[in-house]
């Protein structure tokens, strides 16, 4: 897989293996083994997909990686460690803002590593869960502290709105990337940050680009979820009410197909390869909670949808109500959205 330059020196697979699926508590009705999980994350590495995405608050999930990098270490010596990038996040608690203490920071990095068994994290992505709390910067600071003692190789983050983001970077505190939810369904990032993140260097690394499966076969031709399995399910299918509705959504979905089926693909990969073409994705966070989809997540970088393609998708989406607002708005200030998210678990 053709690698893509995320800082310079420093190069991620284009198609990013995410984390938040092999978590404890993110399944609503089944439990994952340790032992696949990190067999399965080893097998992504050696197949292509070399760039991690997880979180502190992903429970368990830095402790499974820990695990395949001691693996990848045993089998490969001093060169295991390089052959995998590290995503992690500080996502401090929602509790805790109004008296936030930076050097919260060093003891979640710390524990980072010691779960990771690493002495650095390639990229620390740091989420903020409400503006009004105004420490962010301070906390930017401080990840650029640790940064210069080498206990973070990047700084970047997640979730920001643009105001935001250009208060850092007018502040001194560039990062290197932004993670966002982007995707064929919700292309809130297009109003204005897309843009700034090309002006300024700063890479995009795009999740939901399924919608937590949603955007799929199984849910093409079928009537609204009743019960739903995941969180994701829970936190998805609102995005795709914002969106328009089920019945729009089953026009894009036929489109997609229609798409995937000249390619010999699936609408999942469609999907991904769509938001990897855009302007300014560096890379697309695909969750995979085993092997069932390898082959598929390694050709979304080599996937090309034509002009016509394009259009046709364009077609369907002009017709869309939302998302509306800026990036992770509705999520940060709209009950319905916000409640699916657990926001002190560190």
């Amino acid at each position: 897989m053709q690698r893509r330059e995320l800082a310079e020196g420093y190069s991620i697979s284009p198609v990013i293996k995410g984390g938040w699926q092999l978590s404890t508590g993110h399944s609503l009705t089944e439990s994952l083994e340790n032992k696949s999980a990190v067999h399965d994350t080893i097998s992504f590495i050696e197949a292509g997909i070399t760039t991690l995405d997880f979180g502190d608050i992903y429970t368990g999930v830095e402790e499974i990686i820990g695990q395949a990098v001691t693996h990848l270490s045993e089998k490969y010596g001093e060169a295991g460690r390089s052959k995998v990038q590290l995503h992690t996040k500080y996502v401090p608690n929602e509790d805790s803002l109004a008296n936030f203490d930076k050097a919260d920071i060093a003891r979640i990095v710390d524990r980072s590593c010691n779960r990771l068994k690493v002495e650095q994290v390639d990229l620390v992505q740091f989420h903020w869960w409400r503006y009004e709390n105004k420490k962010y910067l301070e906390a930017m600071e401080e990840l650029f502290r640790l940064k210069s003692l080498g206990k973070i190789r990047h700084v970047g983050v997640t979730n920001f709105d643009l105001p935001r983001l250009q208060e850092m970077v007018n502040s001194g505190f560039k990062p290197v990337s932004i993670q966002l939810q982007y995707s064929v369904l919700d292309r809130r990032p297009e109003e204005g940050m897309t843009e700034y993140c090309i002006e300024n260097g700063i890479g995009i690394l795009a999740y939901g680009t399924v919608a937590g499966g949603f955007i799929s076969e199984k849910y093409l031709g079928v009537e609204p979820l009743s019960q739903f399995e995941t969180r994701s399910n829970v936190k998805y299918r609102l995005i795709i009410d914002e969106f328009g509705g089920w019945d729009l959504f089953q026009e894009l979905l036929l489109t997609l197909k229609k798409i995937a089926i000249a390619h010999h693909s699936d609408i999942a990969t469609i999907s991904s390869a769509f938001t990897l073409s855009r302007k300014g994705v560096s890379g697309v966070i695909v969750g995979a909670r085993n092997l069932n989809h390898l082959q598929n997540n390694l050709s979304i970088a080599e996937t090309r949808i034509s002009e016509e393609e394009l259009s046709a998708i364009a077609g369907v989406l002009s017709r869309a109500k939302g998302p509306r607002g800026p990036v992770y708005d509705l999520e940060r200030y709209s009950d319905m959205h916000r409640n699916i998210m657990k926001t002190n678990l560190n």
